[in-house]
């Protein structure tokens, strides 16, 4: 596989991680909030979410410090976006 090609699959992947991280993240604050043991689903969900968000780095990166930063560009990249989609709509202040 060329380096453009392997860089870019690398980078794809930490999307693909990072939008399932903060998907989780959403999900775990909802579900937590309304919960009687809030505490339990906050640290299964953190152990999870960082348990496959380390898996994937490591399988994605094969040994290749490259790879591995593509990845994780890529997954800074899905943070942001997942940043930026979630912020409320700010309202306008009224003029007297």
């Amino acid at each position: 596989m060329s380096d453009a090609l392997s860089l870019s699959v690398g980078m794809l992947a930490g999307v693909a991680l990072g939008a399932a991280f903060f998907v989780g993240l959403w999900w775990t604050v909802h579900r937590g909030v309304s919960s009687t043991t809030p505490a339990l689903w906050f640290m299964v969900s953190l152990l999870g979410r960082t348990g496959m968000v380390a898996c994937g780095f490591f399988a994605v990166s094969r040994d290749d410090w490259r790879r591995l930063l593509a990845c994780l560009v890529g997954f800074l990249i899905s943070r942001s976006v997942v940043i930026r989609l979630s912020r409320r709509p700010r309202i306008a202040a009224v003029a007297p």
